[in-house]
């Protein structure tokens, strides 16, 4: 699903999220996160060794609020997680997919992005794209 320029508009100024995943036995694991949109969706930043990483690879399906700092106003993504990680992409795409979302999320480029990589090789970063099949809220609020 396409996000409409009214969304696209909410989530390039609101950042702050929360993350729901599956764990194994079916229950919901919430997980606090920083958004940014990313490549006609929204991306995430996180770790491999995360619970959100894993639940993800076991099951793709995931729902992300994205909220006002006020959380009046808020945006739901319901849909299927993509994982660009180190099993499916070059360190070097890996690290350009991690700088676009970086720079979408804080609106501008690293201070040292020699730096800025080689931390995110270290934390083995991935980023978790949420392609949404739905998409509801109060954008307004």
């Amino acid at each position: 699903m396409e996000i409409d320029s009214k969304t696209a508009e909410f989530l390039a100024e609101n950042h702050k999220a929360v993350l729901s995943t599956f764990k194994r036995n079916g229950q919901a694991q919430l997980s606090v996160v920083m958004t940014g949109l990313f490549r006609g969706a929204v991306g995430i930043s996180v770790t491999e060794t995360r619970a959100k990483y894993w639940n993800l690879k076991r099951d793709q399906r995931c729902s992300l609020l994205v909220s006002k700092d006020n959380w009046w106003g808020y945006v739901v993504l319901e849909g299927t997680a993509e994982i660009i990680d180190a099993t499916n992409t070059s360190d070097e795409d890996r690290l350009a997919a991690l700088r676009e979302l970086y720079e979408s999320i804080t609106g501008g480029p690293h201070p040292d992005w020699d730096e800025y990589d080689a931390a995110m090789l270290k934390d083995r970063r991935a980023v978790l794209v949420v392609n949404p099949d739905r998409i509801y809220g109060a954008v307004n609020g």
